[in-house]
Formats: structure tokens, sequence, C-alpha cells
């Protein structure tokens, strides 16, 4: 209750120090929260990006698919891990605002590029998690549940992965949240609907209350997908104590 109670204070510190600024400053650019209110009620009222939910859902359904089997082939197979490891690492380190241009070509401006792109944000930290969450499981306990007769399939699910549920549980929620991204500024760069367009529109013609309302919509939508992958972790977490 009292971090709470002092996240509430923070936020209304924030929102009355934006008014002021606002008021202050020019209401072309500048808008205030008593503004951006009324916006962000149309804003909602008009349901303008039904399918966002379902892209979401999809790009991140097959990063995570295709995270974990690529991830499990290179951890489970070291030759492979050691070759291909180094690879997915400094593809993660280009700007994936780079690849969008191509995925454009290749899925045109409707929902596959979009798609693609929240697939491509989210597949690689779900990729290194796994990869590095086979790696620093102990060996040592494979070699003793092999020794008393375990499964490979034993090992697996009762050795190997409360050992490496903690990372794969990091990257999981570290995908999720460039998933919701990768789709919205997939919207915003090139998609002809949705709320990215939405955003290209409101900032295009100066409709400021708007576009603060739709940043806000998008804020307020990255932080639930966080807080629900946050609660999943909590729960994997106790589930492995």
């Amino acid at each position: 209750m009292t971090i709470l109670a002092i996240r509430a204070l923070i936020l209304l510190a924030i929102l009355a120090l934006w008014e002021i600024a606002a008021r202050v400053g020019n209401p072309l650019i500048y808008v205030p929260p008593s503004a951006a209110v009324p916006a962000l009620a149309e804003l909602v009222r008009l349901r303008s990006y039904p399918d966002l939910p379902e892209e979401i859902v999809v790009a991140y359904g097959l990063a995570v698919g295709g995270g974990i089997a690529v991830g499990f082939g290179l951890g489970l197979y070291r030759v492979l891990g050691r070759a291909y490891g180094p690879i997915l690492a400094a593809l993660y380190a280009v700007p994936s605002v780079v690849w969008y241009p191509s995925l454009m070509l290749f899925f045109g401006l409707d929902a596959a590029s979009k798609i693609a792109f929240g697939f491509l944000l989210g597949f690689f930290p779900v990729t290194l998690a796994v990869l590095a969450g086979i790696r620093q499981v102990n060996a040592h306990l494979v070699t003793v549940a092999r020794s008393f007769g375990a499964s490979s399939a034993t090992v697996f699910t009762k050795v190997m992965v409360p050992g490496m549920l903690f990372t794969l549980m990091g990257g999981l929620r570290t995908g999720l949240a460039l998933a919701v991204i990768g789709v919205i500024v997939g919207e915003i760069l090139g998609s002809k609907s949705g709320m990215g367009s939405l955003i290209n529109h409101a900032y295009g013609l100066f409709r400021t209350a708007d576009y603060v309302a739709l940043v806000i919509v998008t804020l307020v939508l990255i932080i639930a997908s966080d807080a629900a992958a946050s609660l999943v972790e909590r729960r994997a977490r106790r589930w492995t104590a």
C-alpha cells in the first residue's frame, strides 16, 4: 500500500506539472491533461483499432513458438549453439526499424507486415533467453537424474525446465513487450489503418489532444501487457520455489 501511495503521488505531481506547463506554453503544441481526457474518451468510443489485440496475440504467439523451438535447438545441440548463437546476438543488436522496409516489401501494408515486425522484435529475446537458460542448467543435476534412470522427458521437465524457468520467463516477458511495440510501430511506419495510422493522422493535422490521447492508450496497452506477464512470472516463481 505504501508503494502504491508513493506511485499515486508521483503520478499526481507529474499531471499537475504537466497541466501548469501546458497552460503556459503554446496551446497548439502543449496540451494539458484536462484537454487530453475528453479526447481520450472519444477515442475509446470510436473503436478504430479492433484488430490490434488479435495482431498482438498472433505476433507474440509466433515469436514464442519460434523462439522456444530455435532456442532449444541451439541449446541442446552445442555445436549449433556455438555456431549460430553469436549470429543471433549480432542480429538482435541491429536496430529493429532497419528491417521494416523489407517487411513492407514482402508483406505489404496490411496486417501481415505489422505481425511480422512484432514477431521479429519478440523472437530474439525469447530465443536468447531459452539459449541462456539451457546453458545455466547445472550439468551435474542432469547427470544425477540420468544415473537414477530418469528418461529424457523426465530430465527435461523435472530438471531443465525448473533450472531455466527464471531466465525463460524474463525472455517471454521482454518478448511480449517488444511484440506489442512492434505491432504498434509497424502501424505508425506504414500501415493504412489502426492505431498507428490514427497517430500519424493526428500528428499531421496538429490535433495535439488526439495525439496525446493515442499515446496514452499505447502506453497503457504496453504497461498492461507487461503487468500481465509479471503476474505469470510470479506464479512461475512460486511453482519452482
